[in-house]
């Protein structure tokens, strides 16, 4: 497995501090963040996922504590929209130019409005998804709300 992807190039670019982590990716574990965590050995609460969800038809990016939920409620507020819902498996891989198990919310193709729970800028430290299925990238939570650009609100059911 490369520990190279456009997520870790990204945050090369950015001159930010990280590190990777590889673990046995389950094609069929029912829901990939908390595998992820479990493989690791670390809190699913720091462990975010990343999701793809269209806001008023615009796609936007939000990354979650793997073991909560995504309130569609709480994120069209966010983005001062009226509904979102979840964005289709195959349009999240033709927006991202990730395979589902393996988005990234960094080096996307297309850069689009992100959101991060904010609970997890009080976390320590966060892992979130390096851009392939079992490549886990460990960061400050700050660097990452920076190198994403993204608004810290809260975003969880």
């Amino acid at each position: 497995m490369s520990k190279t992807t456009r997520a870790t190039q990204t945050l090369d670019r950015l001159k930010i501090a990280y590190t990777t982590v590889s673990y046995d990716y389950d094609p069929g574990a029912e829901r990939i963040g908390l595998q992820a965590a479990e493989a690791i050995g670390e809190e699913p609460k720091r462990v975010l996922k990343t999701l793809m969800a269209e806001l008023d038809g615009k796609p936007v990016c939000v990354v979650v504590p793997s073991d909560h939920e995504v309130s569609m409620k709480k994120l069209a507020a966010a983005f001062g929209g009226k509904s979102a819902h979840m964005m289709k498996p195959a349009d999240a891989e033709r927006m991202t130019g990730y395979h589902v198990g393996g988005i990234s919310p960094l080096g996307q193709k297309k850069l689009v409005p992100t959101a991060i729970e904010i609970t997890a800028l009080d976390e320590p430290h966060i892992f979130i998804n390096g851009g392939q299925r079992g490549l886990q990238i460990r960061m400050s939570p700050a660097d990452a709300k920076d190198a994403l650009k993204a608004i810290a609100v809260s975003l969880i059911a």
